[in-house]
């Protein structure tokens, strides 16, 4: 299926918020790591979360390289 240009920006914008949830996501779980008090099921948490973002982030790249045997 082709993407017309308002898909594809759609798609990249989409990208570039999903990778800085990503990012934030690392900073978080690097400050609860740093606290006094672990949270360990928070911290499972916050990973799954990042685990599904790199999945769906994942998955919005394949779209947006064209398909070479087209």
């Amino acid at each position: 299926m082709m993407l017309d240009d308002d898909d594809i920006e759609e798609l990249k914008t989409r990208l570039a918020l999903l990778r800085q949830e990503h990012r934030d996501l690392d900073a978080a779980i690097a400050s609860l790591h740093e606290g006094t008090y672990v949270n360990e099921l928070q911290i499972t948490r916050l990973k799954k979360r990042k685990l599904q973002l790199k999945d769906t982030i994942s998955k919005i790249e394949t779209r947006l390289i064209p398909d070479l045997n087209a």
